[in-house]
């Protein structure tokens, strides 16, 4: 596959560049070139994406970076065991626990739940920052709602991070998974308020909890330029009767997800003026413990933690 001529290499984020200083200097050229192209295409083009990871892969298996991409660009074409495989390389090579979310994620996509929940109460939970741990509750309320717990998944992502006032890059996420578990426990009037919180905190679109909270409210959206094509006389008139749109699916926590791992992979392979909305670093916040499942479950202090098999 081609790469653009205007594509040099030189986009690639710093780190990543120490790294390929292990390779010879037209070789790292080659790699970083194909991780640029991972980066601008994993959203748009994801397969086109994939290819060029496979380029960079076969280059330069040796080096975390790499592996990291490959494992992001087969996580969004939704190929789990490679994309875990992948991220279990990385980590090995790195030591790092950042991905620790991402790979209980490609547990669930794997049809594991109940893994990823182990992951959840793992002790690497801990070392993640505050991001990481926000990311990390929510893929386990997804878990749990894969399981269909779904009052145990609301307990799971009630936290200090969702009742806080302030406004970082995980809160429209956060409170738009509350807010569709609890609209999945026909808790409808919560559903709505958390649906509102999330469009205040999201700015720049990530989610689309407007959507959602006009379809609790009953809106019907019109299409002004759907004219009646039967009608050809000189004088007739369009059509302009309103038609509602289809009502949206709700998305799972994995849908959402994106957008996280957007950031984090951008914040290995290209540079960005921006602060990833993953892994910023901050103050650590309260680690998830696995939650054991329950018929009913109204508040934290009801779940019922289970202690981790250390098998």
């Amino acid at each position: 596959m081609p790469i653009p001529d205007d594509v040099t290499g030189d986009e690639i984020d710093q780190d990543v560049r120490q790294e390929l200083q292990s390779l010879p200097k037209g070789l790292a050229e080659d790699v970083a070139r194909n991780l640029v192209m991972v980066a601008k295409l994993i959203d748009e083009d994801p397969e086109g994406a994939y290819g060029y990871s496979r380029v960079a892969l076969r280059l330069a298996s040796r080096v975390a970076a790499v592996r990291e991409a490959a494992g992001f660009a087969a996580y969004a074409n939704q190929k789990y065991s490679e994309a875990l495989a992948e991220f279990r390389a990385a980590r090995r090579m790195t030591g790092s626990v950042e991905l620790w979310p991402v790979m209980a994620d490609c547990e669930r996509g794997l049809g594991r739940p109940e893994k990823t929940l182990d992951m959840a109460g793992a002790p690497e939970v801990h070392k993640l920052d505050k991001a990481g741990q926000v990311e990390m509750r929510l893929v386990a309320a997804g878990a749990r709602r894969d399981m269909g717990q779904v009052d145990a998944a609301i307990v799971t992502l009630q936290s200090p991070e969702l009742a806080s006032h302030s406004v970082q890059p995980w809160t429209a996420r956060l409170r738009y998974a509350y807010a569709d578990a609890l609209l999945a426990a026909e808790r409808e009037d919560e559903a709505r308020e958390w649906f509102a919180k999330a469009v205040e905190a999201d700015k720049d679109g990530s989610t689309d909890a407007s959507d959602r909270l006009a379809e609790l409210d009953g809106v019907e959206f019109v299409d002004a330029f759907n004219g009646d094509e039967g009608d050809q006389g000189d004088e007739a008139e369009p059509d302009h009767e309103a038609e509602p749109v289809r009502e949206s699916e709700p998305q799972s926590v994995r849908e959402s997800e994106p957008e996280s791992v957007r950031d984090a992979r951008s914040a290995r392979t290209v540079e960005s003026g921006e602060d990833p909305a993953v892994r910023p670093a901050a103050e650590a916040v309260e680690p998830i413990d696995s939650i054991e499942s329950v018929e009913s479950v109204e508040s934290v202090e009801d779940a019922v933690v289970v202690e981790r098999d250390d098998d």
